[in-house]
């Protein structure tokens, strides 16, 4: 479970981007926070994964699984994120990419856990195809994967539905819903559009500019 209490975001010297932010995302659901450009939508996400950069203030609480990672490092938070764009590596076949987020301690079965990752990203076979080669909707399943396989506790995703056309869009948030139920974790989206509200669990959350 993802709870955020009291959650005060702003930029230096900047009126508050978010105040007294409330959100609680139980294991397995999908929740939806809405607003336009400028709003804050992606600081909040750095916020909690811990990548916000100096200039950034908040107050508040941060709670994964009853834990308070408010004030840990980056790499110790658990955090899975995704955005608008695969970021595939291009230098690395499709399966070096699904590699590259193992976690450590799965680095000798290294072959099997990526094939059965292929496997249910619908992508057999694909482990040496260049990432290039892919389709939008392939390389968002792969892109899904790889942050997967790091075993975050919790996904966060920026925009991650964004790039695709409207049939890939509601395909591939049902399989994002599917995954996050299988492995029991939250997952927060954030977005400006509202076709993303029908892959949600709940009403979406607004956040204004």
């Amino acid at each position: 479970m993802l709870q955020l209490r009291n959650l005060t975001i702003a930029y230096a010297g900047q009126p508050s981007l978010i105040e007294r932010l409330e959100v609680t995302v139980p294991a397995g659901e999908l929740h939806l926070l809405q607003g336009p450009s400028g709003c804050g939508k992606s600081t909040l996400l750095a916020v909690i994964g811990g990548t916000m950069d100096d200039t950034v203030q908040w107050s508040g609480r941060i709670s994964l699984n009853g834990v308070d990672i408010s004030s840990l490092p980056a790499e110790q938070r658990g955090v899975g994120l995704m955005f608008q764009d695969a970021l595939l590596f291009p230098h690395m076949s499709v399966g070096d990419n699904l590699a590259f987020g193992l976690a450590a301690r799965h680095r000798r079965d290294r072959v099997a856990r990526v094939q059965a990752a292929l496997q249910a990203a619908d992508l057999p076979g694909f482990a040496d195809r260049d990432p290039a080669s892919l389709s939008g909707g392939q390389a968002a399943r792969a892109a899904l994967m790889r942050t997967l396989l790091a075993e975050p506790q919790v996904l966060l995703m920026d925009e991650a539905f964004s790039a695709l056309d409207p049939a890939l869009r509601q395909g591939f948030g049902m399989f994002v819903r599917d995954r996050i139920r299988d492995r029991q974790i939250p997952a927060l989206l954030v977005s400006h559009d509202p076709a993303d509200a029908n892959l949600a669990d709940g009403a979406p959350i607004s956040l204004t500019a």
